[in-house]
């Protein structure tokens, strides 16, 4: 493929992104919702190239700023009066949702593992922190449970991490309740310290800093600061990230001039707006490629969906 090539699949998604969501929001409908739509039916136009979400390029290049974007947005104030509700929805609902969709996927596909069934249960287990940031807000729920859903699902990520983790482990080994509490302590702990220390250190940068440009560009480096030292030392990304962008977030009154804020919150707005909208188009876009994978499998297509059926009314109703 030509660069001249990639450049246009990108403006076309570009420009799919703002006219789909800008018709939806004329339309009082889901954006998500309907960029998914979209997606789904691109996929199947002859002329539509097949796209595929790198993990890699979702898990490092666009999972960091989309949760940045929505952490400095959420009040430090309002997620710490929830904190109760918090530590049970993201440590209990995310184990017990995963131990539900793992044992129901082993009893409808008994050819695979418990250990590999409780696996899958961990990746789809805790809510997404784009879908619940994008959709909570606009179905006019009250205004603390807002907060906490998205809270929890900013915060989930320490929990599913390490569930998988001693999934994948089981797989080939085996773990103890012992390894399972010191790799969630590392997780979580590892992750909120990186948070802290990447935060002491941004504010006394951004103290030397009066230019507003200079200063967003210090806050789009901020999520990546956060999040690489932690996966390195295979602690939470995610939490490193949560924790820098709300302590900056809470901050930024008195670290920032006006015309920083100002230029901060409308660039991350747009970055927001146009990541968190284009994953869910890709995610459409990708249906088609999906189906031709299943096909050259074994399973038959109504086995499939039975099986992708199930699994989605075990995490709906976990």
């Amino acid at each position: 493929m030509c660069r001249v090539e990639i450049a246009l699949q990108v403006l076309a998604v570009v420009v799919t992104v703002a006219f789909v969501a800008g018709a939806s929001r004329r339309a009082g409908v889901s954006a998500p919702l309907a960029l998914v739509v979209v997606g789904i039916a691109g996929s199947f136009i002859p002329d539509i190239p097949s796209f595929e979400l790198d993990p890699d390029l979702v898990l490092f290049g666009l999972l960091p700023p989309l949760l940045y974007a929505a952490a400095i947005r959420t009040s430090l104030v309002d997620f710490a009066s929830t904190k109760e509700a918090l530590l049970w929805l993201s440590v209990g609902f995310v184990i017990v949702s995963t131990l539900a969709v793992g044992l129901v996927t082993w009893w409808i596909v008994p050819s695979i593992s418990i250990a590999a069934a409780i696996a899958l249960g961990a990746v789809v287990a805790p809510p997404d922190a784009v879908a619940a940031t994008s959709i909570a807000r606009r179905v006019g729920m009250p205004r603390r449970i807002v907060t906490i859903l998205e809270g929890e699902s900013l915060v989930n990520d320490a929990t599913a991490l390490v569930a998988l983790s001693a999934a994948i482990t089981a797989i080939t080994g085996s773990v103890t309740v012992a390894s399972v509490g010191l790799d969630f302590l590392v997780a979580a702990g590892g992750g909120v310290a990186i948070g802290l220390a990447v935060t002491w250190l941004l504010i006394r940068i951004r103290r030397r800093i009066d230019d507003p440009v200079l200063d967003t560009t210090l806050s789009f480096t901020a999520p990546f600061v956060a999040f690489l030292p932690a996966e390195a030392i295979h602690a939470s990304g995610g939490l490193a990230v949560v924790g820098t962008g709300l302590l900056l977030g809470h901050k930024a009154p008195t670290l920032q001039s006006a015309a920083s804020r100002i230029n901060e919150t409308v660039n991350w707005s747009t970055v927001q707006f146009l990541l968190e909208n284009a994953v869910f188009l890709l995610i459409g876009l990708q249906l088609k490629t999906l189906i031709q994978d299943v096909a050259d499998t074994d399973l038959a297509a109504g086995r499939v969906a039975v099986i992708c059926a199930t699994v989605l009314l075990a995490t709906i109703a976990g």
